[in-house]
């Protein structure tokens, strides 16, 4: 079953952008904004208006209609070239940090067997140094005194 379509709209005083889509976050992405506009009460669900129908006419491509210059000037915006560098950009530092967490798993895991030794170890020579120094004591105690 295909996503219930809703369509949201902001605008930026000059132009209003609208989106038919499935999500409040595949509306952004969509207008290629980071910021989340429905949050700040910027963007928020269409429910009537030409740019809704037009928007619903082709769910995903950005509608932008002037508010300023022409309110029926209504035609898809233009893609922005960077977007797709943007993108890759993101994705790329994303690998980065999961390769990176992978990484500092792998050494977690390789390094907890050894941490268990030193550990053993540890505890052996705090017995023996505790053995010894109970031995050198008991003879300590058994010199005469040469006062």
């Amino acid at each position: 079953m295909a996503p219930r379509l809703k369509v949201f709209t902001w605008s930026d005083g000059f132009h209003s952008w609208t989106v038919a889509t499935s999500s409040r976050p595949k509306a952004l992405e969509a207008w290629q904004v980071e910021q989340d506009l429905f949050r700040t009460g910027l963007a928020h669900e269409a429910v009537a208006g030409p740019d809704r129908d037009a928007a619903l006419a082709d769910p995903g491509k950005v509608i932008r209609s002037g508010l300023a210059i022409d309110p029926d000037d209504i035609r898809p915006a233009k893609p922005d070239p960077r977007r797709a560098e943007r993108t890759a950009a993101r994705k790329q530092a994303a690998d980065i940090r999961a390769r990176i967490a992978a990484l500092d798993e792998q050494l977690e895991s390789d390094l907890a067997p050894l941490r268990d030794e030193r550990d053993r170890l540890t505890a052996r020579i705090e017995a023996l140094e505790a053995k010894a120094d109970k031995a050198r004591a008991a003879l300590q105690s058994k010199l005469p005194d040469q006062t």
